[in-house]
Parts: structure tokens; sequence; C-alpha cells
């Protein structure tokens, strides 16, 4: 999966706007909260309730998902573009980070 195609499945999420809130830093929110990093050539998404959860891909692709700066402490993971994790695989991480961000949402911020 090239980085384009990943950008247009994270944007084609219901309710998924792309914003860049650091110059040149394009992420993929939904409502107000970010579910995809996706500047540069990678991808970043949520991969678990913390850090434990998160290293477990880590533990499965050492060198292709590395712990996110900063955020990594609640969950958050950096994958590498590599051709390492399947595509559907890619997809898997996309719809579990976006489902855990819409599930954190107010109702009635929660796209239709």
């Amino acid at each position: 999966m090239t980085h384009d195609e990943l950008v247009a499945y994270c944007l084609a999420k219901p309710g998924a706007v792309p914003d860049e809130p650091w110059e040149g830093d394009l992420v993929a929110k939904v409502g107000d909260k970010i579910f995809a990093f996706l500047g540069g050539d990678g991808l970043g998404v949520k991969c678990g309730r913390d850090a434990d959860e998160a290293a477990e891909l880590r533990n499965r692709y050492p060198g292709t998902v590395t712990v996110m700066a900063y955020i990594g402490r609640y969950g958050w993971n950096a994958v590498a573009l590599d051709g390492v994790i399947p595509d559907d695989e890619l997809c898997e991480l996309v719809d579990a980070s976006y489902d855990a961000v819409v599930a954190r949402l107010p109702k009635s911020k929660r796209p239709r």
C-alpha cells in the first residue's frame, strides 16, 4: 500500500477530515480528534489503550513499528510503509485507531 492509498483510506472513513495542525504534518481527524498521523511517508496510529498494548505490535514487527515520539506512552506507534506489514493489517490498524477515537467522542459529535 502506498502512502497516498493509505491517506485516501483514512479520509474515506465516515466523518474523517484532513488537517495540518503543524505545518507540513498531515493528520486525519474525526470530530476534533486525530486518529492517524500521515506526515512524511509513514503512519502513526493508536495501537492500544497504553504503551504495553502498543508494544505487542512493535514486538511482532521490530524495526517497522516504533514508539511515536511524545505520545507513545499513550499507545501510539509509528509504522513504516516498507512492505513488511500486509495491506489488510495496515487497514485494520487504521480501523482500530479510528474506532477508538470515535468511541471517546460525545455522541453528538460521532459520525453517522
